[in-house]
């Protein structure tokens, strides 16, 4: 598994864990946007260290139900996969 860091605009973006890329974006498109049409990715930040993020927003914001070694949306909370 993968940790991806997926900036959307102007916004700290996303933190999702998947199998690749890919799966990165169809958690986002299914989970997230629940498949409403996803803004313009220009960037994936794949193997990201969590360790490297926001201390102040991203870090305290990190799902304890859905931490960065599962695959799923971890940052930010409330976004679950079945």
């Amino acid at each position: 598994m993968d940790r991806h860091a997926i900036p959307i605009g102007v916004h700290l973006g996303c933190g999702i864990t998947a199998m690749d890329k890919a799966d990165s974006l169809f958690i986002l498109n299914e989970y997230v946007f629940k498949g409403v049409a996803l803004p313009t990715i220009t960037k994936c930040i794949e193997n990201v260290d969590v360790s490297t993020l926001d201390k102040n927003m991203v870090i305290p914001n990190i799902s304890p139900t859905n931490p960065p070694n599962i695959r799923g949306v971890w940052f930010p909370m409330g976004y679950y996969i079945n």
